[in-house]
């Protein structure tokens, strides 16, 4: 077995939401750096071209897309897009999310929404026309970002964060369970506390969250390019009998 082949993304084209910075970005990366052609979708035009432009330097060929995840002919054209100038779509990597710290009492159900919005529909939307796609080409993998918020209740009030998080875990099942006879594999990465440039000053001494870590077993954050390998491995054959699974990668934190 020629395992180095196995994780090879070569030819292989990648789409990833909110893939302009932070997390999405590191995994567009590793894909890129593993042989794909990568397919940047962001809210901002300018900030996806720029991520795009700078994946190039990899090798592969690259594209930055402004699409609004929530907008369903927004996605439907970027799918259009993709399979117009790369003739197919591989691989998928839900990415884009947003996290509202309110307290259930204090949030408004126009909040709630657009947090379901993005983190539910966001997904459901571009894996619907994802796997229409993977559907007539004969397979691909289409990798939804989670939380380990989905499987736990967070100390800090983000009820909706985690509610959304939960439903893409289970839609994570139910589209690998709809499409397994299409050869289209559907999986999660579930991360914990992850530092970026976002999140970084709420963890540091003195943070809103500084006293999360002493949670975590590892005693730190996880490092965007931590996500990269497991990226990597569930866009390839290496992954190949892999389907409707979750993985947790939390430094520990759900251990207990």
């Amino acid at each position: 077995m020629d395992y180095q082949k196995l994780f090879s993304l070569e030819g292989k084209t990648a789409l990833i939401t909110g893939g302009a910075r932070g997390l999405g970005k590191a995994m567009a990366e590793a894909l890129a750096q593993a042989g794909a052609n990568i397919v940047i979708v962001d809210m901002e035009a300018a900030s996806a071209e720029k991520a795009a432009k700078e994946l190039a330097s990899f090798g592969t060929k690259t594209l930055g897309l402004e699409v609004d995840v929530t907008n369903e002919l927004q996605v439907h054209k970027a799918i259009d897009r993709v399979v117009s100038d790369f003739n197919e779509l591989n691989i998928v990597i839900n990415n884009a999310g947003i996290c509202q710290k309110i307290s259930i009492e204090d949030q408004s159900l126009e909040d709630w929404k657009k947090t379901m919005d993005v983190n539910v529909n966001g997904v459901f939307l571009i894996s619907k026309y994802a796997g229409k796609q993977m559907k007539v080409q004969g397979g691909g993998s289409i990798i939804n970002i989670a939380s380990m918020s989905s499987f736990i209740a967070n100390t800090e009030a983000q009820c909706a964060y985690n509610a959304s998080k939960a439903a893409v875990a289970m839609m994570t099942k139910c589209m690998a369970s709809e499409w397994v006879n299409d050869n289209i594999r559907v999986n999660a990465i579930a991360p914990g506390y992850m530092k970026t440039d976002m999140t970084k000053p709420i963890f540091a001494p003195g943070g809103e969250l500084a006293h999360v870590l002493d949670m975590v077993p590892m005693k730190r954050l996880g490092e965007p390019h931590e996500l990269g390998g497991l990226a990597i491995y569930l866009a390839s054959e290496a992954s190949s009998f892999v389907t409707g699974s979750s993985f947790v990668v939390d430094g520990g934190y759900t251990i207990w």
